[in-house]
């Protein structure tokens, strides 16, 4: 995949995981040290979201996530920011857990992580929704690491994951 940021071009390393997918739960520590799991099933939809970089619009836009959910009485969800390295700072966000990947389960498995060159290493910007049984329910991965996430795509998408389990089985 073919990603441009300012005058580059980026490529990932890996093939993104597809959408309907069984997610994979990996292990993402925070700046405590303290470990903790994303992904996979655990009775939740999970907001995902990886970052090359932790900048001014980004911040303002997960600031806009956290109140489109709660206006449209979506909060009961779990909500993590990624990033591949330890040289990124916690942004503290209310509601958002803060992982870093130290042991690249995350790059790995969602085929988020930037192949050499500017950025090599760190991960895409992306947003993924996992469905309260553990499949991956949508994704948008940006071509253009400067440009927002479509939130107008994502909370119909985050809304129907939120409903569309049971946990019931299929009888």
């Amino acid at each position: 995949m073919q990603i441009t940021y300012n005058t580059s071009t980026l490529y990932l390393e890996d093939i993104p995981l597809d959408i309907g997918y069984a997610s994979e739960k990996v292990s993402l520590k925070n700046h405590n040290d303290e470990t903790f799991s994303v992904g996979g099933q655990n009775g939740f939809t999970q907001l995902i979201v990886s970052t090359p970089f932790i900048d001014d619009p980004l911040l303002a836009q997960l600031e806009e996530i956290n109140i489109l959910l709660e206006l449209n009485a979506l909060q009961s969800l779990t909500k993590s920011l990624v990033v591949a390295s330890t040289h990124h700072l916690n942004p503290r966000i209310e509601g958002w857990q803060f992982g870093i990947d130290t042991n690249e389960e995350f790059g790995d498995y969602y085929g988020t992580r930037l192949a050499k060159g500017e950025l090599g290493g760190e991960f895409t910007k992306a947003l993924f929704i996992v469905s309260k049984d553990g499949a991956l329910f949508y994704d948008e991965i940006l071509n253009d690491l400067n440009k927002p996430f479509s939130l107008e795509k994502a909370l119909p998408k985050i809304a129907a994951a939120m409903n569309c389990y049971t946990g019931k089985g299929c009888h």
